[in-house]
């Protein structure tokens, strides 16, 4: 049997600390999907990469936490419970400290859509957006509005045009 990846043990240890909440494995599937096809459309490899698809993965992991403690998920409370819970996790499972400071950066941000700094932080928030659209049934004049706001990559803004601003034909 193949060796895993770190990448690999992350993504099991988050569907095992979200067990039995499906539809919030899936938002992080899909976030991490979406971030791997812009990351690399977007030229992204390597360490950079690893980092991003690191992020998309844990980035909602103070959801649980934040409904615990608040009876609530919103975007500011899982910036503030998350970074420790993805720090506490990466470095369980052997990430090195530069790339795990990073992630908890992101996930500590990625409801915070202005002074974004770094393509991994743009992408992810784009990433994230693509799924939410759909997941929160979003109207196509919001998801325009959100493409002027927010998204700044070639690839994120066409897949967001593909997807909710195109007419079928």
């Amino acid at each position: 049997m193949k060796e895993m990846t770190g990448k690999d043990r992350l993504m099991g240890a988050m569907i095992a600390y979200d067990r039995g909440d499906p539809k919030r494995i899936q938002h992080f599937i899909k976030v991490h999907a979406f971030a791997r096809m812009i990351g690399r459309r977007e030229g992204l490899e390597g360490r950079e990469l690893e980092t991003l698809l690191a992020a998309a993965i844990v980035h909602d992991i103070g959801i649980r936490v934040c409904e615990e403690k608040y009876g609530s998920c919103e975007g500011k409370l899982q910036e503030k419970e998350g970074p420790a819970i993805a720090e506490k996790m990466m470095g369980e499972l052997g990430f090195d400290r530069e790339m795990t400071e990073r992630v908890a950066f992101l996930v500590g941000h990625h409801h915070t859509y202005r002074d974004i700094e770094g393509m991994d932080y743009q992408i992810l928030v784009e990433a994230d957006f693509l799924v939410n659209i759909y997941e929160d049934g979003l109207s196509k004049e919001t998801a325009a509005h959100i493409e002027k706001k927010i998204f700044r990559t070639a690839a994120g803004k066409k897949l967001l045009e593909e997807m909710y601003l195109a007419e079928r034909e």
